[in-house]
C-alpha cells in the first residue's frame, strides 16, 4: 500500500503572494504603547501534526466509535479512515500532489471531512465550491484559483451541475458517496506547519470574490483552541450545520475528530425548519452548535413552544456571523438556562473565530455585547490612522480599527497580490510571531476592561444571514446591466431579519424581474436583494457621491418598492 506522505514538490509555494509583506507605518511612540495595550493569549499548541494522525490514533483505540453521524448513517473511525484512503488513491491517480489546490463540490455530508482529510494526506489544499453558485461565478473562482482538479462528491446531485458546467475544460473527478476499498498507511506524516490547508472565497469590492487562504498551523491552532475553550472530549457531538463556503464549517467538521468525538451532519432541509432543527439536535445528542443569530432566534422560538426541558444535552451555543443583540441573548439565557451562550467573532482571513465571550446576565445591561478576549495565539490591536497616514494605538474605550496578529493570520488572498498587499502587513509589534503577519480587518472595535467590542464594518462589507459580502460587489454586477443608470445596495434592519435592498434608476424601461435574473446569474442567492426600490434619481451628497444615509432613511422620492 502506498504511503500517505506527499511527494516532495520543490516548486510548490503555499503562499498566495510570496513577496514580502508591506510595512505598516506607525506614528512616533506607537510601537511601545501598542505592545502595552494589545490583547494576547500565548499558548503552546501542536500546530504541526496532521489531522489524519489523530484520526488514525482514534481508529486504533476505538475503531467502532462513531466519527460522523449523517442522518441514519453512521461512519466509524475505522470506516472514516478507509474512505479517506480510497479518496486519496483516486486523487493521486488523477495527478494531485503536494501544493495543488483542489476545488470540491458536494453537499454537506459525511463525505466532506473524508475529502478534506484525503487532500491533507497528499499535502493539497481544499477549496469548497457552493453548488448554488451560478456557472459564471464558479468559472471565475476556478480560473483565478488555478485549481488542479474539480472533485465532485455529490453522487450525481443536480445541484452540482452548474459547478461542473463552470469547470468546462478542467479535469473532473467524481467520487462515489460510499467510497471504496483501500486505506492509508499509518503515519506519522511529518511537519505540515506551513502547508496551505484550505481557501474560502469571500466577497470583494471590485465585483470579484477573494480567496482567503489558511495555513495548516492556523487551522490546527483554531481547532485546539476550540477544544480548550469548550472543554471538548470524546463524549461531545458537534453540529456540522454551516454552508461549506462559510468558514465555520471547517471547525465543525474537523474539531470533533481531534478528540475522538462525533460530527453530526445537519442538512439544509433541517436548517430551514426550526422544529426539525430542534428535533435533530435533541435526537443526535448534540452538545455544541454554532449558528448565526437569525437561526438562534428561530431555535429559541421553537424551544419555547415545546413541553418539558428543551435540548437537555446541549452544552454550548455559539453565535457568530452577525451581531448578537442583548435582547436575543436574554431570550437564550431564559429559554436554555443550562446552556452556555458564546458570542464569537472572527474573519475568514484569520482561521475563523479569533475572540470568544461567554455571555452573562450582567452583559445584558450593555448596549452592545462584548465579543470577548482572544483565542490562543491571537494578538488583537485596535489602531487609529492619523492625518499623515500613520497608525497609533487606540486608548482603552476609544474606537479604532481592529488588526489581528499571531498564528491565526492566514497567508493572504489566493493569486491576488494587490488585495493581499492592501490587507496583510509585516507585524511591527511582534515580528517573531509564528507568521510574522498582521491583518487589517476593516472592522471597528474598542477595548474596554480587557474585552473587545465589535462596532461594525469600517467599510461597506456586511454580514446578512451569516454570509459576509461586499455591497459593492452586488452594485458592480447590477451596474453592468445596460438599462441601469445608477444603483446602490443597502441593508434594512427594519424588521426582525436584516435584508438587502437594491436601489436603482433606469436609462430605459427594464422589468424588475430582468434585473433580479441578472444578479441571480452572477451571484450566490444570499447576495440577491429581496427588496427593490426604483428611483427617478438616486440622492447625492454634497460631494456628488451617492448619499447612502438618505437611501436608508428617505422614501419620499421612491417610485415603487417591491419584493
Amino acid at each position: 500500500m502506498d504511503s500517505l506522505a506527499p511527494s516532495p514538490n520543490p516548486t510548490a509555494d503555499p503562499d498566495p503572494d510570496p513577496r514580502p509583506r508591506p510595512e505598516l507605518p506607525l506614528a512616533p511612540g506607537a510601537l511601545t504603547r501598542a505592545r502595552t495595550l494589545a490583547l494576547r493569549n500565548p499558548v503552546d499548541l501542536d500546530t504541526a501534526t496532521a489531522l489524519l494522525d489523530h484520526v488514525i490514533r482514534h481508529a486504533r483505540t476505538r475503531p467502532d466509535a462513531c466519527a460522523v453521524l449523517d442522518g441514519e448513517r453512521t461512519l466509524t473511525y475505522a470506516g472514516l479512515l478507509g474512505r479517506v484512503g480510497s479518496a486519496r488513491d483516486a486523487l493521486r491517480a488523477h495527478g494531485v500532489r503536494a501544493g495543488d489546490v483542489v476545488a470540491a463540490v458536494g453537499p454537506r455530508s459525511a463525505h466532506t471531512p473524508v475529502v478534506f482529510l484525503a487532500l491533507e494526506s497528499l499535502g493539497a489544499s481544499y477549496l469548497p465550491i457552493d453548488p448554488s453558485w451560478p456557472e459564471g461565478r464558479v468559472r471565475d473562482v476556478l480560473d483565478r484559483s488555478r485549481v488542479a482538479l474539480l472533485l465532485d462528491y455529490s453522487a450525481g446531485a443536480a445541484s452540482a451541475a452548474r459547478a461542473a458546467a463552470g469547470a468546462e475544460g478542467l479535469g473532473t473527478l467524481s467520487l462515489p458517496a460510499e467510497g471504496g476499498p483501500g486505506g492509508p498507511e499509518e503515519g506519522p506524516y511529518g511537519d505540515r506547519t506551513g502547508e496551505a490547508r484550505y481557501t474560502i472565497f469571500t466577497s470583494g469590492t471590485t465585483g470579484r470574490p477573494k480567496g482567503a487562504t489558511i495555513e495548516h498551523r492556523g487551522l490546527l491552532n483554531h481547532l485546539w483552541s476550540k477544544v480548550a475553550d469548550l472543554s471538548l472530549g470524546s463524549e461531545d457531538a458537534v453540529a456540522f450545520s454551516a454552508p461549506l463556503v462559510f468558514d465555520i464549517s471547517i471547525w465543525q467538521m474537523l474539531c470533533p475528530l481531534l478528540v475522538g468525538g462525533r460530527v453530526v451532519v445537519l442538512d439544509d432541509a433541517v436548517m430551514r425548519m426550526p422544529r426539525w432543527l430542534s428535533g435533530a439536535l435533541d435526537a443526535a445528542g448534540v452538545t455544541v452548535v454554532e449558528l448565526v443569530p437569525t437561526v438562534v432566534g428561530r431555535l429559541v422560538d421553537e424551544t419555547r413552544r415545546q413541553q418539558g426541558p428543551a435540548l437537555p444535552g446541549l452544552r454550548w451555543l455559539l453565535s457568530t456571523g452577525e451581531e448578537l443583540y442583548p435582547a436575543l441573548a436574554e431570550q437564550v439565557l431564559d429559554t436554555l438556562p443550562h446552556v452556555s451562550l458564546v458570542n464569537a467573532y472572527g474573519p475568514a482571513e484569520c482561521s475563523d473565530d479569533v475572540t470568544l465571550h461567554v455571555v452573562t446576565r450582567a452583559d445584558l445591561t450593555r448596549p452592545r455585547l462584548p465579543v470577548g478576549t482572544p483565542v490562543a495565539n491571537c494578538d488583537l490591536h485596535v489602531l487609529l490612522q492619523t492625518d499623515d497616514g500613520t497608525w497609533r494605538p487606540a486608548e482603552p474605550g476609544e474606537s479604532g480599527e481592529l488588526f489581528l496578529g499571531g498564528t491565526c493570520v492566514g497567508l493572504g488572498y489566493l493569486n491576488d497580490p494587490a488585495a493581499t498587499e492592501r490587507a496583510f502587513f509585516r507585524d511591527p509589534f511582534h515580528p517573531d510571531s509564528a507568521t510574522g503577519r498582521i491583518y487589517r480587518t476593516g472592522d471597528l472595535a474598542r477595548i474596554e476592561d480587557g474585552l473587545v467590542y465589535y462596532l461594525g464594518r469600517g467599510d461597506r462589507q456586511v454580514k446578512v444571514g451569516g454570509v459576509r459580502m461586499e455591497l459593492g460587489e452586488i452594485e458592480a454586477v447590477l451596474s453592468r446591466h445596460p438599462g441601469v443608470e445608477s444603483c446602490a445596495v443597502t441593508v434594512s434592519d427594519e424588521g426582525a431579519v436584516s435584508e438587502l435592498v437594491a436601489h436603482y434608476s433606469l436609462r430605459t424601461e427594464v422589468p424588475q424581474q430582468e434585473l433580479r435574473q441578472a444578479l441571480s446569474a452572477a451571484l450566490p442567492p444570499a447576495m440577491v436583494p429581496r427588496r427593490w426600490r426604483e428611483w427617478d434619481a438616486l440622492p447625492l451628497s454634497h460631494n456628488g457621491k451617492i448619499d447612502y444615509r438618505s437611501l436608508t432613511a428617505t422614501t419620499a422620492s421612491t417610485r415603487r418598492e417591491a419584493r
